[in-house]
């Protein structure tokens, strides 16, 4: 294993614009879908997505075995390597589970794995900075994007806290950070702390575009799920500071940003797909299908969209 300090100091081939964090096809016994997962990957590709976020908390991941992980991974890189980046979810509690995922993650090719907070144990920054140094420490060539997410982990990585972690690690290490809080003002804390090239991403579907509009980079987007060439154009536009067309475009997504999260994540975003024919409803324990009470709420929000 090559030393902390051999890691090159270039960014990965990640980019700015909108991540899809992407769901993982099932069908109704559970089972990996992989026919469909490929058809997704294929589809995105078509639809302008810039990049792929897979395995990741919307993607069921935590109820994944490392031999469907695998499978996974397989497909992704044989049907996207080298044309468009995917960064690979590679969270948890335990350091040595999150290296274990990582090191998996960079022999499919991932530019990037996404490490979440540990979550239920409520790390102080200094315990932040061990988890992440330790990971680095044992797998050093693959980049880390930091992911802060304090409504499902309660541990809230500050700006501050996620440059102590920067420092500790070695350079060219942590490139970037998932900011799911929904609270746009922390772009300006991040870029007065981190470096410009720092790569920021909204995980908020609802302040996403005006996150960028702040300064931040992109969104790592579950809307981007079911519009995924219309969440391209949006960031796209939130990028080059064109607030007015940006709503403009978002104007059909405002109620789908929130109608998505009407029960816990994904399960909305599986039921959508399913209605639009791109995948079968599949789910796993502990979480169910979409509650008949709520699917029309998702399908008017997918039909607002222009979707169904």
């Amino acid at each position: 294993m090559p030393p902390p300090s051999s890691l090159p100091t270039a960014l990965p081939a990640l980019v700015p614009g909108s991540t899809v964090a992407l769901v993982t096809p099932m069908l109704p016994t559970g089972a990996l879908d992989l026919p469909a997962y490929s058809s997704l990957l294929e589809w995105h590709m078509e639809q302008g997505t810039d990049g792929l976020c897979v395995l990741g908390t919307t993607g069921e991941a935590a109820t994944m075995s490392m031999e469907e992980r695998r499978e996974v991974l397989e497909v992704t890189q044989e049907l996207c390597q080298g044309k468009i980046p995917y960064m690979v979810g590679c969270g948890a509690i335990d350091p040595n589970v999150v290296v274990e995922y990582c090191e998996q993650a960079l022999s499919f090719g991932a530019d990037a794995a996404l490490i979440v907070t540990p979550f239920y144990l409520k790390p102080t920054p200094r315990g932040l900075v061990a988890h992440y140094s330790h990971i680095a420490s044992k797998v050093p060539s693959l980049p880390v994007v930091l992911y802060n997410v304090p409504g499902r982990t309660c541990c809230d990585m500050t700006a501050a806290a996620a440059k102590q972690v920067y420092d500790a690690c070695p350079p060219g290490y942590i490139v970037g950070m998932k900011e799911a809080t929904g609270d746009v003002s922390r772009v300006a804390d991040y870029r007065a702390l981190l470096p410009p090239d720092f790569l920021l991403w909204s995980g908020d579907d609802a302040t996403g575009a005006e996150f960028v509009l702040k300064g931040g980079d992109g969104v790592i987007s579950v809307t981007s799920n079911v519009a995924p060439k219309l969440q391209s154009e949006i960031m796209k536009a939130a990028n080059a500071g064109d607030a007015d067309k940006v709503k403009e475009l978002n104007k059909p997504l405002v109620r789908l940003h929130d109608d998505i999260f009407v029960q816990p994540n994904p399960i909305p975003a599986k039921y959508a797909l399913e209605r639009m024919g791109r995948a079968k409803a599949g789910i796993r324990t502990p979480l169910h299908p979409l509650d008949e009470d709520l699917r029309a709420v998702v399908d008017a929000a997918l039909g607002e969209a222009g979707l169904i």
